[in-house]
């Protein structure tokens, strides 16, 4: 060591062998209050190359030690300044709080070491995490209200808990049991529930897509209920209450008259008074005539689609497409292509300002049945070789029949 104008120079020595990066900070300690004096060198990083002969370690970055006495001084004022009486109540409640923890302390001492090699170890991520803390702080700052606010409402359910800690209680020994009961329904109903879900998939799509339709439904249905409902009030309060509605019938038979377009013709349709029940014939059968004729008025064919305002089919393929609805006839002769409504396909629809003979012409409809009578007695075979008896086609019937008599029975 030698004097200089502006204080003391420190010439060191290092081992050959020992890199100490040049980037560091000097600093003079005391091995004891009065042992020797030694220089700590204390590397900032390991990046910068290592210290070399000749290389000078400026002032600023060095330090040394306090006055030791004025150290001895300081403390001796500061012991001094506490009162006999408290310094000694202070020793002997830290006595009594950490006597007989030695190995605790010395647990804590040796963590307290090892995390500090380890930040020693890992100075640039840390000082990297200390300055780049800035933005996550910030937004702890910005959310406190909503921190406060949730600490409030944890503090709330806390509460409920403690006071309804009886029912609390009961949940948590009953659920074991509800819930092995929910798992057997689960079990139970695994099979049948995709199906179910999957048909409610298709019905909440229709729901979804008839919406204004189902809404005008359930606002009409009240009235509609009220005006059937207004039936009953002609009988009420008389002897006929018990009858129930109070109707007129008037017998419009044929007005207008029945719809047979785009149905089975004559020769295919059974008799009524057939009591079987076969499968329905494949393909669609609906009246198929004008939209604004008088047959039928409330068919298929006057449909609204719902997607598509303004326009009327009798399917939703046909809403959704390009092409409108063409009728087969005015409605007032059959029409209809039998033998493709029986294999199950549609009878086509002609496109607009189509040819009427576009296409393989349809097969020939068998011709209508012919069966000869007795005219003394009004029998005649059927088709099916039965035999069959009309009294009005017989001799001596009376000649005036009228409507009345044609609803009565035979000898009625």
């Amino acid at each position: 060591m030698r004097l200089t104008k502006t204080g003391v120079e420190a010439l060191l020595s290092l081992k050959s062998g020992i890199d100490v990066p040049s980037d560091l900070r000097a600093e003079v300690h005391s091995q004891s209050a009065i042992g020797e004096q030694y220089v700590a060198l204390t590397p900032r990083g390991c990046d910068t190359r290592p210290l070399r002969d000749g290389d000078v370690i400026p002032l600023s970055d060095t330090s040394v030690p306090p006055d030791v006495n004025t150290l001895l001084a300081d403390a001796n004022a500061g012991l001094q300044a506490i009162p006999g009486d408290n310094l000694k109540t202070v020793i002997d409640e830290s006595y009594t709080a950490v006597g007989g923890l030695g190995p605790e302390l010395s647990q804590i001492v040796r963590g307290s070491s090892n995390l500090a090699i380890d930040a020693r170890e890992n100075l640039d991520p840390l000082i990297a995490l200390i300055e780049q803390s800035q933005p996550v702080l910030d937004s702890q700052t910005h959310t406190s209200e909503a921190i406060q606010a949730w600490a409030s409402h944890i503090s709330t359910v806390t509460k409920q808990l403690q006071t309804h800690d009886s029912a609390v209680a009961r949940v948590l020994e009953r659920g074991g049991a509800a819930a092995d009961s929910a798992r057997q329904l689960v079990d139970r109903v695994k099979p049948t529930l995709p199906v179910v879900l999957a048909n409610l998939l298709s019905v909440g799509q229709v729901a979804v897509t008839y919406h204004d339709n189902i809404e005008q439904l359930l606002v009409l249905f009240p009235q509609v209920v009220s005006a059937g409902q207004a039936g009953l009030v002609a009988n009420h309060d008389t002897k006929q209450d018990y009858k129930g509605q109070y109707l007129s019938f008037n017998l419009n038979i044929n007005l207008p008259p029945p719809c047979s377009t785009g149905f089975l013709p004559a020769q295919q349709q059974r008799v009524p008074t057939f009591e079987d029940a076969p499968d329905r014939p494949a393909g669609d059968l609906f009246c198929r005539v004008p939209q604004d004729s008088p047959f039928n008025v409330r068919g298929a064919r006057n449909i609204p689609c719902e997607t598509v305002p303004g326009k009327r089919a009798p399917s939703v393929a046909l809403c959704e497409s390009d092409e409108q609805y063409v009728p087969l006839n005015d409605g007032f002769n059959w029409k209809g292509d039998p033998n493709a409504t029986l294999s199950g396909q549609p009878i086509p629809q002609l496109p607009p300002n189509a040819p009427a003979d576009s296409g393989p012409p349809p097969p020939v409809a068998p011709p209508v049945a012919v069966a000869e009578y007795d005219p003394a007695t009004g029998g005649y075979v059927g088709p099916d070789g039965l035999h069959y008896t009309q009294e009005d086609l017989a001799r001596g019937a009376a000649a005036d029949k009228s409507w009345q008599s044609m609803l009565l029975p035979p000898g009625g």
